[in-house]
């Protein structure tokens, strides 16, 4: 018997053995067109008004940031960043920096991936689920959301109400008061001008009421219809079913997956009980868990600790307490949601604040959750150049550069939960998933299955960026060709 008739005769056993552990925990199915959004096939005009909104700055308050610089196509739709920064900055991926107008702080949490967001199967979006649909017509939009009653009628999807919010956010897109009128009414609480002032930009340029005119018919142009044509364009351009593991799963071609990928299948829906959350098509259970991922960062201002305050003078509070700030329920201390495990490989950094950057250091830290918090010594994290706070002028708010005196307390920031026993015990304490011991080659293989989740065809889609956008901005990313 020839060498690879012995290799292949010993992966087909390999591959037997893990089907039968996988099926104990039910093997998935690749997802099929009904599965996504417009059952996979929304009308092209959509499609490309999408397209073109997702690359253009003309939605961010300064005109500075487009949707597509945080969700970049060619770096795993994500940055390369452990923690974004957002507008005000300059660059792309990991070479992005604060521009010379400066920066108030990080986005607090890594940017998603994008990958398969137009199934229908999603239940919610953010890493705390704080926008789900309201199956009780709470609110006449018929989500929950950070928009409360605020948030309009018509959105098509749960996908279409996610995207009307990074517009909103001040460190991400809007910018601050005072620097735009988008900014400024999102400040104060005037969220409906808020997007109201995004759709007159749009109905002003004469290519976007083209475009607009095409996927809608005619009639006024707005946000809705925007945030709508958003989640069409990403449901196809980030649909993706193409990796080694779902090919073999369609077809049950045992060979195209090595034997150490089989191994790694084998322990995912076996002993190291992966599939608890990780499970479905997407890989994920859309469910909050609390796995005890270490904070770095400035948090989303949480829980009632004031230490950093009182050290630093700046009035912030800095955990991340997660799904727990939406349904204040105790179990869900400091749990997130679960993400997709396809094409994992391409979207790292990994976990809610970025903390780890490569699998196998993801890996392990869900095998040892409160050890690797504990032992943890943090990310590298951009250095944030021009920094402004806000200060007063008589009755007016002004930013200005952050006084040299105090660079150093804001800069711990970064650092102070994880390096505070105290506050890092609260998330070692709160944490549910429990530790399992696998040997350096079992973790090895593990990460060789995550890296069969990968779809070649999603490594490199810069070819998604529009030459030029309507706006006549530069297109964020840049696109692969000048024009």
């Amino acid at each position: 018997m020839s060498g690879q008739a012995l290799k292949t005769i010993l992966i087909a056993t390999t591959a037997l053995a893990a089907f039968a552990t996988a099926e104990a925990g039910e093997l998935p199915t690749p997802l099929k067109d009904t599965d996504y959004l417009y059952d996979g096939a929304p009308d092209p005009a959509l499609v490309e008004l999408g397209r073109m909104l997702f690359f253009d700055p003309i939605l961010s308050g300064n005109r500075n940031i487009s949707c597509g610089t945080c969700h970049d196509p060619s770096r795993g739709t994500g940055d390369d960043l452990a923690l974004s920064i957002g507008e005000g900055g300059e660059g792309f991926g990991a070479d992005r920096r604060t521009g010379q107008a400066g920066v108030t702080g990080r986005v607090p949490r890594n940017a998603q991936p994008l990958y398969n967001i137009g199934a229908r199967s999603y239940r919610s979006f953010f890493h705390d689920g704080r926008l789900e649909p309201d199956p009780d017509g709470v609110f006449k939009s018929g989500f929950w959301s950070p928009g409360r009653e605020h948030l309009p009628e018509g959105l098509e999807s749960l996908l279409a109400a996610q995207a009307m919010f990074p517009v909103l956010s001040p460190v991400e897109m809007a910018g601050q008061k005072g620097e735009n009128s988008v900014a400024t009414a999102v400040a104060e609480d005037r969220l409906s001008d808020a997007w109201d002032l995004l759709a007159r930009r749009l109905s002003e340029i004469g290519a976007y009421r083209d475009l607009f005119r095409a996927a809608f018919g005619p009639g006024d142009i707005s946000f809705v219809q925007a945030a709508n044509a958003l989640a069409a364009f990403q449901g196809v351009a980030f649909r993706s079913n193409g990796s080694p593991f779902e090919r073999t799963l369609r077809d049950g071609d045992f060979a195209r997956l090595s034997g150490d990928v089989w191994s790694g299948i084998d322990l995912f829906y076996g002993r190291a009980g992966c599939d608890d959350c990780h499970a479905g098509p997407l890989l994920t259970d859309h469910s909050f868990h609390a796995i005890a991922v270490p904070q770095t960062g400035p948090g989303k201002g949480h829980g009632s600790d004031t230490s950093y305050w009182r050290m630093s003078g700046f009035m912030d509070r800095l955990e991340d307490e997660g799904r727990f700030r939406v349904t204040f329920e105790k179990e869900d201390l400091f749990a997130f949601r679960t993400p997709s495990l396809l094409n994992v490989a391409l979207t790292g950094p990994w976990g809610h604040s970025g903390a780890y950057d490569t699998l196998e250091s993801v890996v392990r830290h869900h095998l040892q959750p409160e050890s690797s918090l504990h032992e943890y010594d943090g990310t590298d994290l951009p250095k944030l150049d021009h920094v402004i706070e806000p200060t007063g002028q008589g009755s007016r708010l002004i930013f200005r550069p952050i006084n040299p005196a105090r660079r150093s307390a804001f800069d711990r920031r970064d650092t102070w939960i994880q390096s505070n026993d105290r506050l890092r015990n609260r998330i070692a304490d709160a944490s549910d998933l429990e530790a399992v011991d696998l040997s350096d080659r079992e973790v090895a293989q593990l990460v060789a299955f995550l890296q069969s989740l990968t779809d070649p065809a999603m490594r490199e889609r810069s070819d998604l960026v529009p030459l030029k956008v309507p706006s006549g901005l530069s297109p964020q990313p840049p696109p692969r060709r000048a024009p």
